[in-house]
């Protein structure tokens, strides 16, 4: 009879949106904010537009969901919390594991409890699924605490209590229920009359039935204790209205989470069987596991209604998550970025999957390519710009990925004309906006590298559609940038090397003045520019546009490994730049560039160097350390098999491990690409990304 009285007022509710009278105290809560960046686990199922979400595991516990698409967070967490009523109350926070292809396992341990949830979503809904096991020495109660954060925006949300936790905002909703119901349950504040606050003193006191706006916080009694009743399944619905999420969220109950599971293990299964192989270079179980993680990941990362749209990373690391003056909406990296997309794609079509890399290049070149041709520096999935600079390596972009593709059809080609005749034609071109690390403008070895590659991939294609006047036109801005990117981008004075050396960039095209600039991230002030170097010189090589073993080339390894470089104990791994600020504080504090007072920060490593100095070294005839570099980054993956955008250098907080992920963003799909396409390279014996048209024309090596 209760069962039936709630779910009544809940329906009434949901057909109403009346208020109940004894609304949560405390409102609107403490800011709403995102989870740690640090995720160990990232899933979807491998399904159409009918199933719009995804989830991501980071503290132990399930963090942001997302729905209806891949650019906004729908939830900021959901967690278990356990208590015998008089003594102890105790969070549930497991280690994450793959179990299944993005199927995630997490096991806590407590005062005399144990705890398995395994997490995985139902391919025919917008509903994610927990399935939870509960074993307890003596009979504890648990609680689910929930806090959505719908649209983006957790501080706007209303929600409601009954046998179902409902919650919605002016454009979406979400409704948890769990098999075998709740016992109590209330909605409140967060910071005020949410779960936790409640559950201080062992009990559950609350029983709010409704709260918002504001940031709701929901939290349901679970009908197990340990005993005699051991095994739930929760569901978390979403819809456009609370009536929606509230029947997704029931019918994906009665579905059952094993019906669920094996629909969700069929899709990936059925993805990966019409890939490639893994090749032969990926040698041991860890390393094919990351291999075959790596492939799902980046397939996870495309969004369903918008195809093409493979996004960053579901995350949101440092002040990006917290700080509203840095991130006023926030959102970012769970952006797409025509360089992360670029990476994403060439992985994709390395492994099989050239159905991937052909809508890549569409999205980039039908949604993210502006009216004056050049592409947006990072849009939402729906194609929106987020950050606005000009990168000329991401203009460049399509058109490396179409000649990788042989994509010759008039509207491809015309697309990258005018994406050619913005970049051509941008003031002191090759100068750019900004380069790969988005915070300097200038004479850039790596965007010059793209953009000479660009120009010559986009060439080869026109003229094998016919179009030589055009190909000819932009082979000779080529070869002439290609004859004065030492002039841009070498000096042959500065305080590192008594030999020429690559900068990472001039501010003013001459690597022989002094000229400074602020580094930007790091609080330490300008510096001379011919001090700063980066290992993305590189690209140089990469892309053909200058042979492995050009004299300056190498001796700007040697600087690089010197300025840069750090040995770990999963291997050498390097620095973005010199001074590079964008990384935790020394105490392991999170980044950010407005505070009360100058803080340092410090970039720490990135391990798609490691893929970028292999991907060199077969050029140099090194396969060997090629190979070493591709356990390098198989080593850097969390439990989940996730990897990170940075690893902590030698320099780290108390309790921490050189060579294991900071709290940057993790996944990175650019760490994910980078490994695919370094485990192809290796098995073909060369860079796999390489044009080997930009290759024969500059550096010989046809």
């Amino acid at each position: 009879m209760r069962s039936t009285v709630l779910l009544s007022i809940l329906a009434v509710v949901v057909t109403t949106g009346a208020a109940p009278a004894d609304e949560a105290p405390g409102g609107p809560g403490d800011p709403a904010v995102y989870q740690p960046a640090d995720k160990q686990g990232f899933g979807t199922a491998h399904s159409g537009a009918e199933s719009p979400v995804w989830f991501t595991l980071g503290g132990g516990r399930l963090t942001e969901v997302f729905y209806p698409d891949l650019s906004t967070p729908a939830t900021r967490e959901l967690a278990l919390v356990v208590t015998d009523g008089r003594s102890f109350t105790e969070e549930v926070k497991g280690r994450a594991e793959q179990v299944g292809d993005l199927k995630f396992r997490q096991t806590a341990r407590g005062t005399g409890w144990t705890a398995v949830t395994t997490y995985v979503t139902d391919p025919a809904r917008a509903t994610m699924l927990v399935d939870v096991e509960f074993t307890a020495r003596r009979p504890l109660r648990m609680f689910v605490v929930y806090d959505p954060a719908l649209s983006r925006e957790g501080n706007d949300d209303t929600g409601v209590s009954g046998d179902a936790l409902v919650s919605s905002d002016s454009a979406a909703a979400s409704a948890l229920v769990a098999g075998r119901g709740f016992g109590a349950t209330s909605t409140g504040y967060l910071g005020t009359s949410d779960g936790r606050t409640d559950l201080a003193d062992h009990r559950m006191d609350w029983r709010y039935p409704t709260a918002g706006p504001g940031n709701v916080v929901q939290t349901g009694e679970l009908r197990l204790d340990g005993v005699r009743h051991r095994n739930d399944t929760l569901a978390l619905g979403f819809g456009t209205s609370r009536a929606e999420a509230v029947r997704t969220a029931r019918a994906s109950l009665k579905g059952g989470f094993a019906n669920a599971a094996k629909l969700y293990a069929k899709g990936w299964q059925e993805y990966v069987s019409g890939l490639h192989r893994p090749p032969s270079s990926v040698g041991t179980a860890h390393e094919r596991a990351v291999y075959r993680s790596s492939l799902l990941v980046l397939a996870a990362s495309e969004d369903k209604r918008h195809r093409g749209a493979y996004i960053a990373s579901p995350s949101f690391p440092w002040a990006f998550g917290f700080d509203r003056q840095i991130a006023p909406e926030f959102g970012s990296y769970a952006l797409v970025w025509p360089r992360d997309l670029y990476q994403i794609a060439t992985a994709l079509l390395a492994a099989g999957d050239s159905a991937g890399a052909n809508r890549a290049l569409d999205y980039m070149l039908s949604v993210q390519q502006q009216p004056d041709g050049h592409l947006a520096q990072n849009t939402r999935v729906t194609g929106e710009p987020y950050w606005t600079s000009v990168q000329l390596d991401e203009t460049a972009a399509p058109m490396l990925l179409a000649w990788q593709l042989n994509r010759t059809d008039a509207s491809t080609l015309d697309s990258l004309r005018r994406a050619a005749e913005f970049m051509v034609s941008y003031p002191d071109a090759p100068f750019t906006g900004q380069e790969r690390w988005e915070n300097q403008s200038g004479y850039s070895p790596a965007t010059i590298a793209a953009e000479i590659a660009g120009l010559v991939c986009l060439a080869d294609l026109l003229a094998k559609a016919g179009d030589t006047a055009d190909a000819d036109r932009y082979l000779a801005v080529a070869d002439r940038w290609a004859a004065a990117v030492e002039s841009w981008t070498v000096t042959r004075n500065g305080p590192l090397s008594a030999d020429p050396y690559y900068l990472r960039l001039t501010k003013d095209g001459n690597p022989n003045a002094g000229t400074a600039y602020n580094l930007g991230d790091n609080n330490i002030g300008e510096v001379d520019q011919r001090s700063v170097v980066d290992p993305s010189f590189l690209e140089l090589v990469r892309l053909g546009v200058r042979p492995a073993h050009d004299p300056v080339i190498r001796n700007t390894l040697k600087v690089v490994d010197a300025a840069l470089g750090e040995r770990t104990p999963v291997g050498q791994l390097w620095h973005r730049f010199t001074s590079d600020g964008y990384g935790e504080q020394a105490d392991g504090g999170a980044w950010n560039v407005i505070w009360p007072s100058p803080t340092r920060t410090y970039g720490r490593l990135w391990p798609i160097f490691a893929g970028e100095r292999g991907e060199y070294e077969l050029l140099a005839g090194d396969p060997t350390a090629a190979r070493g570099r591709l356990r390098t980054i198989a080593a850097t993956a969390n439990s989940g098999l996730m990897l990170p955008e940075q690893v902590w250098d030698n320099e780290v907080p108390p309790g921490v491990r050189p060579g294991t992920g900071t709290t940057s963003a993790t996944p990175l799909a650019w760490t994910h690409a980078q490994y695919v396409r370094l485990a192809w390279s290796l098995a073909a014996g060369h860079p796999v990304e390489q044009p080997s048209v930009v290759a024969c024309r500059y550096a010989r090596t046809c």
